[in-house]
């Protein structure tokens, strides 16, 4: 039970790393620093002051930008690499010592969380910047900030709620995504 509880929470902050890439960071960082959890080896680096002031500020850096409708497509591009590897390292921190899966496949399912709901995130956002000039942008970006925080805190008090929770955001995004595209299919003029 404690390795699909270990898996629950890795998978749980990966796909909240998607949303943010430094929240989750910050978040277990933080908690670790305070000793709420303990970290696999080596990664109670995450808890270091200097990594956490680092950390804090490129989340502050990036919950500004990510409002902004011309810096966020930059954001959301440099995401495409920061937020898979925050994916891994977040998912090979959460495992401790108690599971007993291998940490490549652990590594790589964190990357594939975090890179999944990255790319639909960043897929979703031009579209709604289209169709609300830009306004709706913020809102967005906040609703984003906040599923990662709440999925960062639900992986490591409530993993198993995590990882529904994760399932449910990836059928909507799915879903939303579908949407999208066909807006944005229909929105283009055919080149016949």
């Amino acid at each position: 039970m404690g390795t699909l509880i270990a898996l629950a929470t890795s998978l749980g902050l990966s796909t909240a790393a998607g949303f943010n890439a430094f929240l989750p960071l910050l978040t277990i960082g933080i908690l670790s620093r305070f000793g709420l959890i303990e970290l696999a080896t080596p990664f109670g680096l995450l808890s270091h002051p200097l990594v956490l002031l680092i950390i804090a500020v490129l989340a502050i850096l990036d919950f500004i930008g990510d409002k902004v409708p011309a810096v966020d497509s930059a954001l959301h591009a440099a995401g495409m690499i920061i937020a898979p590897i925050a994916g891994a390292i977040l998912a090979l921190a959460g495992q401790g010592d108690v599971a007993q899966i291998h940490p490549l496949v652990v590594g790589i399912a964190g990357v594939v969380a975090a890179g999944s709901a990255h790319a639909a995130r960043t897929t979703i956002r031009p579209v709604v910047t289209t169709a609300t000039v830009g306004t709706a942008n913020p809102v967005v970006s906040l609703v984003e900030d906040a599923t990662a925080v709440i999925l960062s805190i639900l992986a490591i008090v409530a993993p198993i709620l995590a990882i529904i929770l994760a399932v449910v955001l990836g059928i909507i995004l799915f879903r939303v995504f579908r949407g999208a595209l066909r807006v944005w299919n229909e929105r283009k003029p055919s080149t016949d």
